[in-house]
């Protein structure tokens, strides 16, 4: 099991990429986080198995309808399986 995490940089708060992120984690039955940072950037954080974290990091640099994503800061990591869904941060 390993971890995504990822800094997502652009046009990517209030066009509804979190809610975005948390439907193809879901779907690919991720486990972990999605929130918005204060500078503007989205924050993932997603446990699973590798391809299907790199299927969830192809959806991110996709985006959303009226997201436009400029850049992505990714790492694979150990999961550390605290999460038993995947979930909005307000």
């Amino acid at each position: 099991m390993k971890a995504l995490h990822a800094i997502i940089s652009g046009r990517v708060q209030g066009v509804g990429y979190r809610a975005f992120t948390k439907n193809k984690a879901k779907l690919l039955g991720l486990k972990g986080f999605v929130k918005n940072l204060p500078d503007g950037r989205v924050e993932v954080y997603a446990e699973g198995e590798e391809e299907k974290l790199y299927k969830l990091l192809n959806y991110l640099r996709e985006g959303f309808l009226l997201s436009n994503v400029v850049d992505i800061k990714f790492q694979l990591l150990e999961a550390r399986r605290n999460y038993a869904d995947f979930n909005i941060i307000h």
